[in-house]
């Protein structure tokens, strides 16, 4: 295998953006990332990995990012016949779509591909139930399994299991996992909100974020509840946006000016794996796709400097911090709520403002992501950068099964 670099990151601002289209985002995309790699033009894009997770909602179910770069294609500007790829994989159809890229160009199969994605979630239409597109993301067919598996754990961690039409379904379940989270190993709300204060603070000083404004634990707490224990501020929105990163190989590298080869990311590992219903009290297949990238990369939790996960609930940042080797298992709560995840501490988290602050327009937040951590490892990201950050790992988690995700992606990047 050989090696890949990221060369050019770009991100939309995220929020509720009703007047712009899916083309217009991809269209900004296209041109931001390319324009980062310091490209004139698309003629070196060799492929493109699209990722969306809920275009069918409005009738396009399917070639999306053919749909979605048609004007591009149209204006010169992408070039005619080069492959693209459709990409759809829950919450982390970002970071598998840049999983293909890097398998791409680290396979020899292309010297440049470019990880696009565009979502839109605000549907103002009325009548239109805004959280129903969300619900592809577990399982339809057999629906049963999962509320009798989250009843079972919900009623072991003395918990009233509930689904109300005012929420996406997905904060009951996360709120399930943190209480059963809370009930065997001692996490306090209060930790909670101690990480969602944090992580809204990051987003005050991003940008992209779609909010932003810094809290205190206490403002957290005091927030309107969703579903016990996750109040507003610990959940992530509903936006729209985009965002794209482009890969090339070693040897296109080298032909590159200057300036782009001193910004130049190496990808040291991408890794995935998917999940199951698992046992309550067994480890999550988070973890799994941890291990694998930590051995391709030849590295170890306690060399990186600053990392991105999936906080869809701030839940998942202690969740993860534990998943990701960052500390022990059941010792997340503890461990933010300590420092050790904030600015100046261990392993800072969530610097762009995560998903709760930053945002979640599901297709690109993945690749959102990993752009953060390339504005970290350049020493780019102004109040929130990482001093001396070289090592930087992203945890993107998608869909529902159970108590572990569908699928999940974690890339290692490094500072060349």
């Amino acid at each position: 295998m050989n090696d890949a670099y990221v060369i050019g990151a770009y991100s939309t601002t995220f929020g509720k953006k009703p007047e712009i289209s899916y083309k217009d985002l991809t269209t900004e995309v296209y041109r931001g990332t390319l324009a980062d790699a310091g490209m004139e033009d698309g003629a070196e894009v060799v492929s493109t990995w699209f990722s969306n997770y809920g275009m069918y909602s409005v009738g396009q179910g399917g070639i999306r990012g053919q749909v979605c770069l048609t004007p591009l294609i149209e204006s010169g500007e992408y070039p005619m016949f080069a492959p693209i790829i459709n990409v759809e994989n829950g919450c982390a159809s970002g970071a598998t779509a840049v999983l293909g890229a890097f398998r791409d160009v680290s396979s020899g199969a292309a010297h440049t591909s470019l990880a696009l994605g565009v979502e839109k979630l605000v549907d103002e239409r009325p009548g239109v139930d805004r959280f129903a597109v969300l619900e592809g993301g577990i399982d339809q067919l057999d629906p049963d399994d999962w509320r009798e598996y989250y009843t079972a754990a919900a009623t072991k961690a003395g918990k009233e299991l509930t689904f109300a039409g005012n929420r996406s379904m997905f904060m009951d379940t996360y709120a399930t996992q943190a209480t059963y989270h809370m009930a065997k190993y001692g996490t306090t709300q209060r930790q909670l909100a101690v990480a969602a204060a944090k992580t809204h603070t990051f987003g005050a000083d991003n940008p992209r974020a779609q909010y932003r404004f810094r809290m205190t634990p206490e403002e957290v707490l005091e927030d309107r509840l969703v579903s016990y224990p996750l109040t507003r501020s610990m959940c992530s929105p509903i936006g729209d946006g985009g965002a794209g990163l482009l890969l090339c190989s070693p040897e296109y590298l080298r032909s590159c000016p200057p300036e782009v080869q001193d910004r130049a990311v190496r990808v040291r590992a991408c890794a995935m794996s998917s999940g199951r219903y698992r046992d309550l009290d067994d480890a999550s297949m988070t973890a799994v796709a941890a291990r694998r990238a930590y051995a391709a990369a030849g590295v170890d939790p306690g060399d990186i400097d600053v990392a991105e996960v999936h906080d869809a609930t701030t839940f998942s940042e202690i969740l993860q911090s534990e998943m990701m080797g960052f500390c022990d298992e059941g010792e997340g709560g503890r461990f933010i709520e300590s420092g050790a995840t904030h600015l100046g501490g261990s392993v800072p988290l969530n610097t762009s403002g995560g998903l709760v602050s930053k945002g979640h327009p599901i297709g690109a937040t993945g690749i959102s992501m990993l752009g953060e951590l390339v504005i970290q490892l350049r020493a780019e990201a102004g109040p929130r950068q990482v001093d001396g950050a070289e090592l930087a790992l992203a945890e993107n988690g998608g869909g529902i099964m159970g108590f572990d995700e569908a699928a999940c992606v974690v890339t290692i990047l490094e500072r060349t």
